[in-house]
C-alpha cells in the first residue's frame, strides 16, 4: 500500500530526532512540514520534493499528505516533538478515517522526544511521579475546560506540563493558570524555552515568582514549556530539581527494605 508517515521529529531542531525518523524521511520521496521545521531540517530533507504551509494551515498540510500518499508517493508529514502530543497525529488519523482510506493508505506514526521530556532531563529528575500535559491554547479547546483541568490537576497533586502558555494576543487561558495557582503552595516550577534549539533558555524558580511576574513575563512565550513540580518536588544539593520516587522511603542506601 501507499506509505504515509507521522513523523516526530523530536523537540527543537535535529537535535533530538530519532534513528527511525531518518530512515522515513529517507525512504520518503515527498516531506510536508510547516514552513519552521522544514528549515530546522532542511540538512536531512534537501532532496526530498518539499511541500510546506505557515501558521493555521495544518488542515491544508494534512489534506496535501494524504493527496501525496494516495497518489503513490510515499510521504512524510513532519511534527516537532511528538505527533501525538498536541501534534499533527489526530488530524491526520481523523482526515483518513473521514475520508475512509485505510485500504488505501498504510499509516506509520513515529514517536519523538517531546520538549517537555527533553526539558526535564536538563534539570536532574522532575518528573518522577505521575504528570499531567496540558495546552493552554484555547484555539480548539474551550478555555472553561482547560481552567477546569488545571484546577483538578493541581488538587490531585499531579506534576503538571504547561504547553502553548501565552502569545502576545492569547493571555487570558495563562492569567487563568496563574490565579488557580495563587490558591496552591509554593512549588517548584521550570520555564523551558525554544528546548533543543540554538536559543534554549531554561529556567528554575517558583509558582510564587511566576504570579508576581505575571503576564508580562518575557521568559515565557509560544515557545516556552512549562513544568510545575508536585508537592514532594524539591532542590538538589545542586541546584537541580528532583520529585522522588519514593525507594529511599522505603529502602536503606544498600536497598535493603527499612
Amino acid at each position: 500500500m501507499n506509505k504515509l508517515y507521522i513523523l516526530s521529529s523530536g523537540a527543537g531542531s535535529d537535535t533530538y530526532i530519532s534513528c527511525e525518523a531518518k530512515r522515513a524521511i529517507e525512504e520518503s520521496e515527498i516531506v510536508v512540514s510547516y514552513v519552521r521545521y522544514a528549515k530546522e531540517l532542511s540538512s536531512l530533507i534537501k532532496n526530498k520534493e518539499i511541500y510546506t504551509s505557515g501558521m493555521t494551515k495544518e488542515i491544508d498540510r494534512c489534506n496535501q499528505a494524504i493527496e501525496f500518499a494516495k497518489s503513490g508517493k510515499t510521504t512524510c508529514i513532519i511534527s516537532n516533538g511528538d505527533a501525538n502530543v498536541f501534534g499533527m497525529a489526530t488530524l491526520i488519523v481523523e482526515l483518513i478515517d473521514k475520508k475512509n482510506l485505510w485500504n488505501k493508505i498504510e499509516l506509520i506514526s513515529i514517536p519523538g522526544i517531546t520538549s517537555f521530556l527533553a526539558a526535564a532531563s536538563k534539570v536532574g529528575a522532575p518528573i518522577s511521579q505521575d504528570f499531567c500535559i496540558i495546552s493552554l491554547s484555547d484555539r480548539l479547546t474551550d478555555i472553561d475546560l482547560i481552567d477546569k483541568r488545571v484546577k483538578l490537576a493541581l488538587k490531585a497533586d499531579f506534576i503538571l506540563g504547561i504547553y502553548n502558555p501565552k502569545s502576545k494576543k492569547r493571555v487570558q487561558p495563562y492569567i487563568n493558570f496563574l490565579n488557580a495557582l495563587k490558591k496552591e503552595d509554593k512549588k517548584i516550577a521550570i520555564i523551558a524555552s525554544n528546548v533543543g534549539r540554538e536559543n534554549e533558555k531554561i529556567i528554575i524558580t517558583d509558582t510564587f515568582d511566576l504570579i508576581y511576574k505575571g503576564i508580562e513575563n518575557k521568559d515565557v512565550t509560544m515557545s516556552t514549556i512549562i513544568i510545575i513540580g508536585n508537592s514532594s518536588t524539591r532542590l538538589t544539593k545542586n541546584g537541580f530539581v528532583l520529585t522522588p520516587r519514593g525507594y529511599l522511603e522505603k529502602y536503606n542506601l544498600d536497598g535493603e527494605k527499612k
